[in-house]
């Protein structure tokens, strides 16, 4: 014998768990701070790996050639973590491009660290198609002495409501 099970249909009328700002929830000067994350080894070598950064620095452990202790992590996986955390909890579903993106990397991060962000919106255009915008924001990436180690800007495009 068999349950019979019934459900009521998704309603498409629900706000989504997880859904991005749209930029009308937005305003200039808002900020967010991320998540916080530990960098691992495991994380420097798969990102290496995948990107093809085989440079002797981020593969050799205690590279002669270093200019810095520990084992120094690409400054392209700092900003890519940090942009996980942005697009899963703040754009997620409503962020349509990068546009532009401007970047300063001032710190060392090393394998070990852990990174997290303030994310400031700086600046809010509507376009004039569709209900969109462009959305700049300035993130300042901090490690867990609180020693900024990256700054950018990004401007995107993001949905509006309709």
């Amino acid at each position: 014998m068999t349950a019979e099970h019934t459900a009521t249909p998704v309603d498409s009328s629900l706000p989504r768990l997880g859904q991005g700002f749209v930029w009308q929830d937005l305003a200039a000067g808002q900020r967010f701070r991320t998540f916080r994350r530990t960098i691992t080894e495991t994380d420097l070598v798969n990102f290496i790996g995948v990107t093809g950064m085989l440079e002797a620095i981020f593969i050799e452990e205690g590279y002669e050639g270093a200019a810095m202790a520990g084992r120094p992590v690409p400054g392209a996986l700092t900003y890519t973590l940090i942009e996980g955390f942005i697009l899963q909890t703040m754009i997620q579903g409503t962020g349509l491009a990068m546009l532009e993106l401007h970047q300063k990397i001032l710190a060392p991060v090393v394998v070990g660290d852990t990174i997290e962000a303030v994310v400031e919106v700086t600046d809010i255009r509507p376009t004039s198609r569709s209900g969109r915008a462009v959305v700049t924001s300035r993130i300042d990436v901090f490690n867990q002495r609180s020693v900024l180690v990256m700054t950018y800007t990004a401007t995107r495009l993001l949905a509006g409501r309709a």
